[in-house]
């Protein structure tokens, strides 16, 4: 069972990508975020037509997520239960997979802009109702995964300057302690379950030749219960994308369950 997740910056810019990487890369599930469009404006007609069907929470502009998937989502939430948010930012279904059900939970976690910001005040706030609301779903849901665009680059290895961008948005250290808590909940980052080469990333800034110097973070995670560990056979990025024409500046991160 493959499980993805890729923010596409614009859907509806970005949709050939999304036909063109899962013709090219059988994907059980994929989560994007970053939608940009309402959800009367969905592609359901051009996913059904290349074997996906799919959940939705959009917004005008900004934000989005979607679960695309080949067999039907069930127990779908949109946004976090009991926090109030005017923003798209979480929907989360459950799958089957191998072993049982498996709980997928999407987010586009907030920027945040920079310390010490209202935006800074409400990412912290969004993160911590995040996580007391995945105690209840990890309760009720082991075989959890949690994934998306998080907005936090978890360790110094994560970004291409570590040493420079210290405390810059993205890299504070109370970034990084909401990161614990979510581990902290019984959660492991996959994608460090394996050897990775230096210098791995999962966006680049469109500017200054961020992707061609490998000017990255990595940003976008997939975090998964205890119960699906053992099961975790590879969790890699897939830069493929990021080199074609008018490319999001992410890129996918794929989980593979044996």
């Amino acid at each position: 069972m493959k499980i993805a997740t890729w923010n596409v910056n614009s859907l509806t810019m970005r949709l050939p990508h999304v036909l063109d990487w899962l013709a090219a890369n059988p994907t059980e599930v994929l989560a994007l975020q970053e939608l940009k469009l309402t959800d009367d404006k969905f592609p359901h007609q051009a996913l059904a037509e290349a074997g996906y069907q799919a959940v939705a929470f959009g917004q005008k502009t900004y934000n989005g997520v979607a679960l695309l998937s080949r067999t039907p989502a069930t127990d779908v939430v949109r946004n976090i239960p009991g926090f109030t948010d005017e923003q798209a930012r979480i929907i989360a279904g459950t799958f089957d997979g191998p072993g049982g059900p498996v709980r997928v939970v999407n987010g586009y976690f907030v920027n945040g802009q920079a310390p010490e910001t209202e935006k800074f005040e409400y990412k912290m706030s969004w993160l911590r109702a995040l996580r007391d609301w995945l105690r209840e779903e990890l309760a009720a849901h082991p075989r959890l995964v949690l994934l998306g665009d998080f907005n936090i680059v978890p360790e110094d290895r994560d970004s291409y300057d570590p040493v420079g961008l210290a405390e810059t948005i993205h890299h504070t250290t109370a970034e990084r302690t909401q990161f614990k808590a979510l581990l902290g909940l019984g959660l492991t980052d996959a994608f460090r379950l394996f050897e990775q080469p230096e210098k791995s990333y999962s966006w680049w800034d469109y500017r200054m030749l961020g992707y061609q110097k490998n000017r990255g973070l990595r940003i976008d995670h997939i975090l998964v219960g205890a119960p699906l560990v053992p099961q975790v056979t590879a969790c890699t990025v897939d830069r493929v994308p990021r080199k074609w024409p008018k490319p999001s500046d992410h890129a996918p991160v794929v989980l593979t369950l044996a």
